[in-house]
C-alpha cells in the first residue's frame, strides 16, 4: 500500500445507503475516498472507531456575528422583531476590521470543527472600511475569512455578497450598509481575482446576492450571468422571504412574493441554495423543489429572530433538497440545529418524528443524511458523505458518552442528536484526511478562544 493511503476503521459507519458494519475508509494524498469497504477486518496500525459518521456541511455563516451572539436577548421595543435585531448588528458591523474578522472566524471555525462541521459557506457582506472607502487591498476581508479557514483547516466555499439598496425598488443605501456596498463588475473581478487563492486551498468560491431587496433586478441578471461565464458551476445563495414583512414589501413592489418574483425572472437551478425561504405558498414549495435548488434551513438563528417555521413535509414531498446552516452563530452545534429543525416541525404539526419516513424510520439518521447531501450541493464541493470520490471528511463520534454507550447505530445517532443535553459526542474530526480535532478539541482551541474574546472586549468598548 502506498505510504500517502491512510485508513480508518469503523465498526459502524453511515454511509449515503445507510449504516454499514465493519467498514474500511481508505483516502489518498490529496484526501480523497479511494475505498469504501464494508464487511471487513481492521488492520493493523489503522484508526479505529465504533460510531463514525460524514462531516456536515455548514451551508450558511456571517462570521462576523459571532462577536455578539447573546448580546441582544434584551427588549429594546414594544414587539421586538429582526428589524430591531438588524440594528445591533449592524452596530457591530461598523466596528470590525480584517484583523479583527480573522481572530473571530478562526475561534468560530474551530468551534464548528468541534461540533461536527467540517466545511461552511461564508455569506461575506462586509467588504469596505466604516465610511464605504475600500481598503488598500480591497479583498482584504474576504482574504481574512481565507486565512482562518486555512489556519484552522475548515473547508470553505467563499460566498462574496453583492448589495446595492435598502428596499425593493432599488431605494438608496443607508448611511450603516455603506461598509456592503459594490458594483457588479467590481464584485465579479473580486471573484476572478480570488478564484486562484481558494482553488489552491481547496475552497470553492461562488456569488451570494444579499436578498431581493438588497440586489435591483438588471444587477442580479448580470451578476449571475457574469458569475457562470467566469465559473459555470458555482454556487449562487441568497437571502429570500425569511421574513413575512419582506414578502409584503415585495408584493407592493413587484405584485409577487419573493420565491414567486425569483423563480419567474432568475435562472434558478441546482447551482442555488434559497436561504431560509420561511414563508412560501403551496405554489412555491412545488416550483422551487423542483427547481433543484437546496433549502437553506437555519433553525437556531430562524427561532432567535422569530422569523417563523419552514414547512419541510410539504419540501420533502416535492423532492426538495436542504441543508443547515448557524447563521448568525446563537448557536454552534450540528446536534442542536438538527434536533432545532424536527422540534419546530412537531410543534408546528402536533406529530412526532417528522424528519422520518417509511423508508427512513430513523429521524437522526434521516435528517443527518439529507442535511450532508444538501449541503454538499449548496457548497459546491464533494463532500457528499463517505463514498469513494468524496472528500475524507468525518466525525467519530465517542462510544464512552453516556447518551450512545451501548446502543446500536441508529440508536446512538439519535442519542447525539436529541439525548446529549449539550454535552458533544463528538470525539474527532478530520477534514480531507487530516485530523483536526482530537478528544473534542481542535489544536488552537485556547489560543484562538483567547484571541476572541480580545477582539469582542474591543468591540463593545468602541459602542
Amino acid at each position: 500500500m502506498s505510504e500517502h493511503l491512510q485508513q480508518c476503521f469503523a465498526a459502524h459507519a453511515l454511509l449515503p445507503q445507510g449504516w454499514q458494519c465493519n467498514v474500511l475508509l481508505r483516502w489518498n494524498a490529496q484526501g480523497q475516498f479511494t475505498q469504501v469497504l464494508v464487511d471487513q477486518v481492521p488492520p493493523q496500525g489503522v484508526v479505529q472507531a465504533v460510531y463514525v459518521i460524514p462531516g456536515m456541511p455548514n451551508l450558511h455563516s456571517h462570521a462576523f456575528q459571532r462577536a455578539f451572539s447573546g448580546l441582544t436577548e434584551y427588549r429594546g421595543q414594544v414587539q421586538d422583531s429582526f428589524w430591531s435585531w438588524r440594528q445591533l448588528m449592524y452596530g457591530f458591523a461598523q466596528r470590525i476590521s480584517p484583523d479583527m474578522l480573522r481572530q473571530i472566524a478562526t475561534w468560530l471555525y474551530a468551534e464548528m470543527l468541534e461540533a461536527g462541521y467540517t466545511s461552511v459557506c461564508e455569506f461575506h457582506y462586509v467588504h469596505h472600511q466604516p465610511g464605504g472607502q475600500p481598503y488598500a487591498s480591497p479583498t482584504a476581508m474576504c482574504e481574512a475569512l481565507l486565512d482562518a479557514a486555512q489556519t484552522v483547516g475548515m473547508g470553505l466555499t467563499l460566498l462574496p455578497v453583492l448589495y446595492q439598496s435598502s428596499g425593493f425598488g432599488s431605494q438608496p443605501a443607508r448611511e450603516d450598509q455603506r461598509r456592503f456596498l459594490q458594483q457588479t463588475d467590481a464584485l465579479l473581478g473580486w471573484i476572478e481575482a480570488l478564484a486562484p487563492r481558494c482553488a489552491a486551498q481547496g475552497a470553492a468560491i461562488g456569488l451570494a446576492p444579499h436578498s431581493l431587496r438588497a440586489v435591483p433586478p438588471q444587477s442580479l441578471q448580470q451578476a449571475v450571468q457574469g458569475l457562470h461565464a467566469l465559473l459555470p458551476q458555482a454556487p449562487v445563495h441568497i437571502h429570500i422571504a425569511e421574513q413575512v414583512q419582506e414578502v409584503q414589501d415585495c408584493l407592493a413592489w413587484s405584485g409577487q412574493r419573493p420565491v414567486q418574483w425569483l423563480l419567474e425572472h432568475a435562472p434558478v437551478d441546482a447551482r442555488w441554495c434559497l436561504v431560509h425561504a420561511t414563508h412560501m405558498t403551496t405554489d412555491e414549495y412545488a416550483r422551487a423543489a423542483r427547481s433543484g435548488a437546496v433549502a437553506g434551513l437555519c433553525p437556531t438563528t430562524e427561532a432567535n429572530l422569530g422569523d417563523g417555521i419552514f414547512d419541510l413535509p410539504q419540501w420533502l414531498a416535492h423532492g426538495g433538497r436542504w441543508g443547515v446552516g448557524s447563521d448568525s452563530h446563537v448557536c454552534v452545534n450540528v446536534a442542536e440545529e438538527l434536533m432545532l429543525l424536527e422540534y419546530g416541525q412537531r410543534l408546528q404539526l402536533r406529530q412526532r418524528n417528522v424528519g422520518a419516513s417509511a423508508s427512513h424510520p430513523a429521524v437522526a439518521t434521516a435528517l443527518l443524511q439529507q442535511a450532508v447531501a444538501g449541503g454538499a450541493q449548496a457548497s459546491a464541493r464533494p463532500i457528499a458523505g463517505l463514498a469513494v470520490g468524496q472528500q475524507a471528511d468525518f466525525v467519530l463520534l465517542s462510544a464512552d458518552h453516556v447518551a450512545l454507550a451501548g446502543l446500536d447505530a441508529d440508536q446512538a445517532l439519535a442519542g447525539h442528536v436529541f439525548a446529549s443535553q449539550r454535552s458533544s459526542a463528538v470525539e474527532s474530526v478530520w477534514v480531507a484526511g487530516q485530523q483536526r480535532v482530537a478528544q473534542g478539541r481542535h489544536a488552537l482551541h485556547t489560543e484562538a478562544a483567547h484571541d476572541f474574546i480580545r477582539v469582542r472586549q474591543q468591540m463593545l468598548a468602541a459602542s
